[in-house]
């Protein structure tokens, strides 16, 4: 960490000065306030994205200061040195740059952008979990990376309209904020992302050729449409706006549309999986479906904050949090099997340990926002899921199927009371496939908990 930190501060002060020093003093500060102003609607965009289990923001902001210093940096660096090696060679300065732009930038940007991605799949692999996390990452990293070269490109235009007493309408600085700014602020994310998807995808990977080839095949994808992108202008007069429409505008839909879609999925994840922890009374009925949705959490999070100040909404905010991770480990588990989460018990524990920690806070802000959202049907039935548990523990293997809860009606029968283990809960062997450890202290009677394919 301290070495990267220290790389990111060097490399910060490389990039502040070098561009200073092409765009000039007022130059400089013309395009970084320009540049601001797409910085905040994109983080913002990407944070959403994360919010069903968000990443932690010392994360976020080391992926955005990556690309804005580290990996602008190396393609600055690098394209200059490429663009005078093809000048050299060929003699043609304007082939050069074209050759540059279409060629070089693409590889040299994406895989300056990809290097942040990989640090965090490779040392933070906890808060890399699937595609949702890779999309906000790549977000963040290429929000960055924009932001410095747009200070360029407007830095520069400046220049030349002050130089040539250019008026404001028909300057090129407005042109240039036009197109970069208001036109396209999405290209660089929408390039990223797709590096992102592959490691996302690498996340979920059983193999370890997927888990290699998915994030090359994600980054040769962000390479060949930024490339698409530069070379638009060479496909006539009308080539840019040619390609902005049939492929940008078409790509940056589909990609909006498959980022709600990530969000919705885990979301219904996180409910399901809570609904077996609950089952074992780890969370009240009424903290399941709060858990699953995100204005019950802002909800909550603000009737902790009235009712016991910033410290309460915190414990609060970070019990969401945990909850959710909690989820989405289970849940990959149960797709991947034992060699996918080889480590599942031990980080289970220590998620339910902390959850229990704050539960006394954040679980009646929870059922109180539960309530107010009107998450609770009428029919809700609290027996219905111990119901079903009992039925797939005595069936003693995983169902062939994911059954519901609401297609599970509770007969009139006790609740399922299992006898105490011999050995303490804490220390029992937890997986995806066998029962988890119930809620409390060793003190508390169990209850079993099934894995696999069972009721939900």
């Amino acid at each position: 960490m301290c070495v990267l930190l220290l790389l990111l501060a060097a490399t910060g002060i490389a990039i502040l000065d070098m561009v200073r020093e092409q765009t000039g003093t007022s130059g400089f500060f013309v395009g970084l306030g320009l540049a601001l102003l797409p910085v905040a609607p994109l983080m913002a965009a990407f944070r959403w994205l994360g919010r069903a289990a968000p990443a932690p923001w010392a994360q976020l902001m080391f992926c955005f200061a990556w690309g804005a210093c580290t990996a602008a940096l190396i393609a600055i660096l690098a394209n200059n040195f490429a663009t005078q090696w093809i000048a050299a060679a060929t003699a043609d300065p304007s082939d050069a740059d074209q050759l540059g732009s279409v060629a070089i930038a693409p590889v040299v940007e994406e895989s300056a952008k990809a290097a942040a991605l990989l640090l965090v799949f490779v040392f933070r692999r906890r808060h890399f979990t699937g595609p949702a996390d890779g999309f906000v990452v790549a977000g963040f990293t290429a929000t960055g990376f924009a932001f410095t070269e747009n200070i360029l490109y407007l830095g520069n235009a400046y220049g030349q309209d002050l130089a040539a007493g250019t008026g404001v309408l028909d300057s090129l600085t407005a042109a240039t904020f036009f197109v970069r700014v208001v036109l396209s602020p999405f290209a660089h994310p929408l390039f990223t992302v797709l590096t992102g998807l592959g490691f996302g995808a690498a996340a979920l990977a059983v193999r370890r050729s997927q888990r290699v080839c998915l994030p090359l095949l994600g980054l040769a994808l962000a390479m060949g449409m930024h490339a698409l992108w530069n070379g638009s202008s060479q496909f006539g007069d009308h080539g840019f706006y040619a390609v902005y429409a049939s492929v940008m505008v078409p790509c940056f839909g589909v990609l909006v549309w498959l980022a709600v879609r990530i969000r919705r999925d885990r979301l219904r994840a996180v409910a399901e999986e809570l609904a077996l922890y609950a089952a074992a009374g780890w969370f009240g009925p009424a903290e399941v479906p709060a858990l699953a949705s995100m204005p019950a959490r802002a909800l909550a999070r603000d009737l902790a904050r009235r009712s016991g100040g910033r410290a309460a909404a915190r414990a609060v905010a970070r019990y969401e949090a945990d909850a959710a991770a909690l989820a989405l480990l289970r849940h990959r588990a149960r797709r991947g099997g034992p060699l996918r989460e080889p480590d599942f018990a031990r980080r289970e524990r220590e998620l339910l340990h902390r959850l229990w920690r704050r539960r006394a806070t954040a679980a009646p802000a929870l059922a109180r926002a539960a309530v107010l959202e009107e998450l609770l049907p009428l029919s809700f039935d609290p027996l219905g899921v111990a119901v079903a548990v009992r039925e797939v523990a005595v069936a003693g293997v995983p169902g062939p199927r994911a059954v519901e809860a609401r297609e599970v009606e509770a007969p009139a029968v006790e609740p399922l009371v299992v006898e105490p283990l011999a050995v303490e809960p804490y220390l029992r062997r937890s997986g995806p496939w066998t029962p988890a450890m119930p809620a409390g202290p060793p003190l508390i009677r169990p209850c079993v908990l099934p894995g696999g394919d069972g009721v939900r």
